[in-house]
């Protein structure tokens, strides 16, 4: 493969020719990049592609805004990073080998992690672009996109006021860090939750409508270390607390969510 001054690829494949409007966009920006560069970094971002071209595209794009970037070649890395790291985003490609990228953030959300996701995808149909915002994504960008969308949607992302510290889902939100919960689905009325209540409503927030198996809550929440019969005291503490109807009995499954 031929390459320009600066490494920058002059062809790419036939299947990836959008990448040379993506290239075109990334050098007419270089000068953009030179001038925050000097900046302090004040956020963190996870990048989740088996892509290595694109990835170290976007790895050098990013830096150059100011972001603190760290690249994951598969969902395996991707899933250890987000687990152990403290990203403000991550910007994860669907089309991941061994595990599409929308169970990863399944994946990641059962775990109790909620950084802002942002999906890359070829497919862009509406069925889905639904898929991977019922699976925990907060936004959703179809291949070929335009540099500076991109940036946008991640600065927007990045700078959610709560840090991605706080899940709402409807009229209810969460405030992890606090272990609160409130809004109009609980009569603006505000709750405090214990440690555990918190991270199993988290963890049902997370994927409003996914059906959660007493394992895999067991496994998110508990830890394993305690009975599946845990998750139903769990649960009705927190139907005692917030009402019948925030957990709903998925019978011969488990639990989900109960609002709509």
């Amino acid at each position: 493969m031929r390459r320009r001054r600066g490494g920058i690829p002059r062809e790419v494949s036939p299947c990836h020719r959008w990448w040379r409007l993506f290239l075109r966009a990334f050098e007419e920006m270089a000068w953009h990049a030179r001038w925050v560069a000097h900046r302090d970094a004040t956020a963190t971002l996870l990048i989740v592609d088996d892509d290595r071209v694109l990835s170290a595209m976007l790895t050098e794009l990013f830096t150059g805004e100011g972001y603190v970037v760290d690249v994951a070649f598969d969902a395996q890395q991707g899933l250890h990073l987000g687990l152990t790291g403290r990203y403000d985003a991550a910007v994860i490609d669907r089309g991941l080998p061994v595990m599409d990228g929308s169970e990863l953030v399944v994946l990641l959300r059962s775990k109790g992690v909620a950084t802002p996701v942002l999906l890359l995808t070829a497919r862009g149909s509406v069925a889905d672009r639904v898929d991977g915002l019922d699976a925990g994504a907060q936004d959703y960008l179809v291949k070929p996109f335009e540099v500076p969308e991109l940036l946008a949607r991640v600065r927007a992302l990045v700078r959610r006021p709560d840090g991605g510290s706080v899940l709402r889902v409807g009229g209810l939100w969460l405030n992890r860090m606090t272990r609160t919960v409130g809004g109009t689905a609980l009569g603006g009325e505000e709750v405090e939750l214990s440690e555990r209540e918190a991270a199993l409503l988290a963890v049902l927030m997370s994927a409003p409508r996914r059906v959660f198996t007493r394992g895999q809550l067991l496994a998110s929440v508990f830890g394993g270390a305690d009975s599946a019969g845990a998750v139903d005291t769990y649960v009705h503490y927190l139907r005692r607390k917030l009402g019948r109807d925030i957990v709903r009995t998925i019978h011969g499954i488990g639990y989900r969510l109960g609002l709509e």
